[in-house]
């Protein structure tokens, strides 16, 4: 039985198409107990008549082992592509997603699934380029041995690649329990009726069964050319700077949301003098080490070399209906337009506090 969305309500009907930016746009779920990704993957290529291909996601956390900052890993990725081969959405894990999965009752290996560690992004960048994201568990390595003439060793369920020199390259290991059923959507960009489109992403996906996790959030990436101008770039730090509580009540920013923080207040007083050209300005802010971890990553605005060519709006809440994406993401679209214009956003008053809705329509519509 091919699953559809729900019938849109009346207040869906009214906020459908309301936005005119491309946007691409980032939806957390989680997957009912027993189910995963890959259920909502086959439920969407259904619909479409199309297929799903599973890859890689790359991902990092913190390390418990001394001396390793930081793990990065892949996991198993589903993209669902159309009749005609063209990309409709992503499904991802997403390892901030954690509450819902606390004494979770499925083993680890769900479906034989597990995911690739390594220690150095470039090492890893290598493997997954080497690697087929369909191998089992013991034979996935087994290309990056021979890049490194060495075999794959299999231990306690695991298996492991090291160099002639003994040091480890990567690690294949099972997934962890309960890691199968956070879905993050990633949309490709949607230039238009982009609330039919999340609507029957997300209408199929509450067919399935999948809810908004405790700490869910939904991004927002907007293209980021128009922004790397110095008037453009200062009033985006503007306005996610000096309007970050009005923001957080108006959208309701949920507060469980992990990586999430305020842009450094050195970055608000470097934007406010005024005075330097895209290159040097682009550059004083690479210096002060921005992170993707705020509400608005603004990295890729002035990597020398952007990955993905947008600004990134991280603090709408988790949501399952269309147009509770619709709304929130129209209001930040009106927004971010203001920052294009090259008079300053202002900061707020003392009326932000009292009323932040009404103070936030009134500079998004140039009051």
């Amino acid at each position: 039985m091919t699953l559809g969305p729900a019938p849109p309500t009346t207040r869906q009907e009214a906020t459908i198409n309301t936005l005119t930016l491309r946007i691409g746009f980032e939806v957390e779920l989680l997957a009912p107990a027993g189910s995963d990704r890959q259920v909502l993957a086959d439920a969407l290529a259904s619909r479409r008549g199309g297929r799903v291909r599973r890859s890689f996601h790359t991902d990092s956390e913190p390390s418990a082992v001394p001396g390793v900052g930081v793990f990065r890993h892949l996991s198993p990725a589903f993209d669902v592509v159309d009749g005609a081969g063209a990309h409709v959405v992503r499904l991802v894990d997403d390892i901030t997603l954690v509450s819902d999965l606390a004494g979770t009752s499925t083993r680890p290996g769900h479906r034989g699934w597990y995911r690739v560690v390594c220690d150095e992004p470039r090492l890893l960048r290598l493997i997954e380029r080497s690697t087929d994201p369909d191998a089992t568990l013991l034979d996935v390595l087994v290309p990056v041995a021979e890049l490194f003439g060495t075999r794959v060793e299999a231990k306690g369920g695991a298996a492991r690649v090291n160099d002639a020199a003994g040091s480890t390259v990567a690690v294949a290991m099972p997934l962890p329990a309960g890691r199968e059923r956070p879905c993050e959507i990633v949309t490709p960009p949607i230039a238009e009726n982009h609330g039919e489109v999340l609507d029957e992403l997300l209408g199929t996906a509450r067919g399935l069964g999948f809810t908004v996790p405790a700490e869910a959030a939904v991004h927002l990436h907007l293209d980021g050319g128009p922004f790397r101008r110095p008037a453009a770039f200062a009033n985006l730090v503007r306005l996610f700077g000096y309007w970050r509580e009005p923001l957080w009540e108006v959208l309701g920013t949920n507060e469980a949301c992990r990586r999430l923080a305020p842009l450094p207040a050195e970055l608000l007083r470097l934007v406010e003098r005024g005075d330097q050209s895209w290159g040097e300005l682009s550059a004083a802010a690479r210096g002060i080490g921005l992170t993707k971890y705020a509400d608005v990553n603004l990295t890729q605005l002035v990597a020398p070399h952007p990955v993905r060519d947008t600004v990134e709006v991280r603090i709408l809440p988790g949501a399952l209906e269309a147009s509770d994406v619709v709304e929130r993401a129209a209001l930040v679209e009106h927004l971010v337009r203001r920052c294009l214009d090259d008079a300053p956003v202002r900061r707020p008053g003392g009326a932000a506090a009292l009323d932040p809705a009404a103070a936030l329509l009134e500079l998004a519509i140039g009051r």
